[in-house]
């Protein structure tokens, strides 16, 4: 059965557009879309039923930016199903297709004319007076961050159980290498490929000289507790989800072992090609510009 799981970003009338096109087009072709409750609704297409086996649809399709991508990799980690994105957002790093070929790429990927790229995701568990209280997972990353007041925040790290750093600084963001080119690199991470087997620990704006990132690997475990007495301070899902912290909550953050995301690629999909057109390195623009 070609049955593929259309997820849109609702409120990007971009997004909307493409969807409607896609589904004019997938009559043509014997195509047949099943869409989440909300998109379901929107579009009228058939809502899909979670408690089938995860091959009743061969791959997802995702309309929207990088946060729409987020949001399906949540939707579909328990699954295995997966998901192509194509942009009718801005940056786009993880939803990569052309929105002008849409109709192309996806009847190319159901031909066949596809490779499939084993993504690893963050699992972060919290910790309150020795009860589990939140198990989490993130694509991108899980970030310990200080409330809306201009306020520093102490936070203890440990790697493997040994003790690390004491560390004054707006927040501490670990990252998946799908995460690097995100809120990671803003705050002056490194840039993994997301084939690389590692996870990245970044200070946030730290009050310290000497704060520098670092690069664990897949069998290390980050834990975090947050020191400080300050009342508002937060643990973020991948920017889109927040949960409350106390002092002396711990956030044990690792690699998942049991749950990762699958993203489709083209054949001609290069991820340094990405990176270049992404950050603009070697835009000729750009050099002229600074030249003058």
């Amino acid at each position: 059965m070609n049955q593929i799981l259309l997820i849109v970003n609702t409120r990007k009338p971009a997004a909307l557009k493409l969807a409607y096109k896609l589904i004019g087009w997938s009559q043509k072709k014997g195509v047949n879309f099943v869409a989440p409750s909300h998109e379901s609704a929107l579009l009228g297409l058939p809502e899909y039923d979670w408690s089938l086996p995860s091959d009743s649809v061969k791959f997802g399709v995702v309309l929207g930016g990088d946060g729409t991508f987020l949001r399906a990799a949540r939707m579909v980690m328990d699954y295995n199903i997966p998901l192509y994105g194509i942009n009718a957002g801005r940056l786009g790093f993880l939803v990569t297709g052309d929105p002008e070929k849409a109709e192309e790429e996806v009847e190319r990927i159901l031909s066949g004319e596809y490779r499939i790229q084993k993504r690893r995701v963050l699992k972060g568990s919290v910790t309150r007076k020795g009860n589990l209280v939140h198990v989490l997972y993130a694509l991108n990353d899980l970030v310990v961050t200080k409330g809306p007041l201009a306020r520093l925040i102490e936070v203890e790290s440990r790697v493997n159980d040994y003790f690390l750093s004491l560390l004054p600084a707006d927040g501490i963001i670990i990252s998946t290498p799908t995460g690097s080119t995100a809120y990671a690199l803003s705050a002056g991470g490194p840039i993994l490929p997301p084939h690389v087997d590692a996870m990245v620990m970044v200070p946030i704006c730290p009050h310290t000289l000497y704060a520098r990132t670092l690069v664990l690997g897949p069998d290390d475990m980050i834990s975090l507790i947050p020191k400080s007495d300050q009342k508002e301070i937060y643990l973020t899902q991948d920017g889109q989800l927040g949960y409350e912290l106390m002092v002396k909550d711990r956030i044990d953050i690792s690699l998942a072992k049991d749950k990762n995301v699958l993203t489709i690629e083209l054949p001609e999909d290069n991820y340094f090609d990405l990176l270049r057109e992404k950050l603009q390195w070697g835009n000729m623009r750009i050099r002229q510009t600074e030249e003058e």
